[in-house]
């Protein structure tokens, strides 16, 4: 202790306060984290997997959205859809689309393939069978679609074996039937070198190809397809909003094929029609983003809470079992914040040191995803700066409490324990 100051008493004394540096609150919190490091690491481990969680997310979200534009350019963007919507507009109209459907539309700039579908609806007693007669799993109920070229060619399909029906089988009206692979299994037809025919209700179809897999409408794969004029002749034209056109475009011709294949079709009656362009790739991807952020993020908000309470628990732990040291640091003359920033300063290194390694874990993640995938991993810098960070304000506010608690204990009292 000094001498008071000129202009003092003599006999004052001037007492210096007591101060606590940066970098002895820092050798504290590691002296605290390594004298029990099992328990350090136990208690990180919370954090690690909330921020792990955190980046994972957010990396995995950014990855798969760049992976559904590049789907968005090679099928959506290259899609539209006709809808006939007379009876919407005249109860008393007939079928929308005509006869020609499908040659009037290829003919327009940018339309690759165009054709006309519907379900039929067959009557009620009707089955599908490999037979002429059958039962049990040889007489299911099995749809029929009706499609012209056009359709089946925009469908996009692999085959397995045969091949699709053409123009001039659909303008004859011959009874030759395609198959989805989950169909012909059903029916028990492996091979088309036996010439294999089905038979819808008491009509035979000759199979003429079995489709392996489409890029547009797989419902075809679980269907009977046939030609437009052979279902027509049989069973009647659609039923007024059942049929539907599907047209494939050149990439950026999607928009502009929608505004004008209504009145290439019924240029008498447009509005007969409805064209339905492909989304906005923006509102598609945000659509998609948006519902994984919200469900995967409530998850790695679970999880640094679970961190969060650990450091919480585990922090007030320390507190009491530190009590006589507290009492101790009291008496020398810490001062109740004093106390308050080292066991904050101790539970934020904890909740630092898991986010630096959740961090890394989620990062990690991405990657070994991406190769797995064969995806090109994307991650936004401000995430991975970001995460750490989230793992110290995790650790912060987790040890608000204990940190006020043992700012609380009287010297006195701690020492007499």
């Amino acid at each position: 202790m000094r001498g008071s100051p000129k202009g003092e008493g003599f006999g004052r004394r001037l007492v210096e306060p007591s101060r606590l540096a940066a970098r002895d609150v820092l050798a504290e919190a590691v002296a605290g984290m390594l004298q029990r490091p099992g328990r350090s690491v136990l208690t990180a481990l919370g954090t690690v997997l909330g921020v792990g969680t955190f980046v994972a997310i957010l990396g995995l979200t950014a990855t798969t959205s760049s992976q559904i534009d590049a789907r968005f350019n090679l099928l959506t963007a290259t899609e539209v859809t006709v809808e006939d919507i007379a009876r919407d507009q005249d109860e008393f109209a007939g079928p929308a689309f005509p006869a020609d459907a499908d040659a009037r539309v290829e003919r327009l700039g940018g339309v690759e393939d165009a054709g006309v579908y519907w379900t039929v609806r067959l009557p009620p007693d009707t089955a599908v069978r490999s037979a002429p007669v059958g039962d049990g799993a040889d007489g299911e109920r099995i749809e029929v679609v009706a499609a012209s070229p056009g359709a089946l060619r925009a469908a996009a399909p692999t085959l397995a074996q045969g091949r699709l029906y053409d123009e001039f089988a659909s303008r004859s009206g011959q009874p030759v039937a395609v198959l989805g692979t989950s169909v012909a299994a059903r029916l028990g037809i492996t091979t088309l070198e036996t010439r294999p025919a089905v038979f819808i209700g008491d009509e035979p179809f000759t199979v003429a190809g079995i489709i392996d897999d489409v890029k547009r409408r797989p419902d075809v794969l679980m269907s009977v397809t046939v030609p437009r004029t052979t279902a027509e002749k049989l069973w009647g034209p659609p039923q007024q909003g059942d049929a539907k056109m599907l047209v494939t475009t050149a990439t950026g011709a999607a928009r502009q094929i929608a505004r004008e294949a209504p009145v290439a079709l019924r240029p008498d009656h447009p509005e007969y029609l409805k064209a339905i362009p492909p989304p906005d790739p923006r509102t598609l991807r945000a659509g998609v983003t948006g519902d994984l952020d919200q469900l995967f993020l409530l998850l790695a908000a679970i999880c640094l809470v679970i961190g969060a309470v650990g450091i919480a628990n585990t922090t007030l732990v320390a507190v009491l079992e530190r009590t006589g040291e507290i009492g101790l640091r009291r008496a020398l003359g810490a001062r109740g914040r004093h106390i308050t920033v080292q066991f904050l300063t101790e539970s934020g290194a904890l909740g630092a040191m898991g986010g630096l390694v959740g961090t890394a874990l989620g990062v990690s993640t991405v990657i070994v995803v991406a190769l797995v995938r064969d995806w090109t991993p994307v991650m936004h810098t401000g995430t991975v700066v970001a995460a750490p960070a989230v793992g110290l304000v995790t650790g912060v506010v987790a040890g608000l409490y204990p940190a006020w608690r043992a700012s609380r204990i009287e010297p006195a009292e701690a020492l007499r324990r």
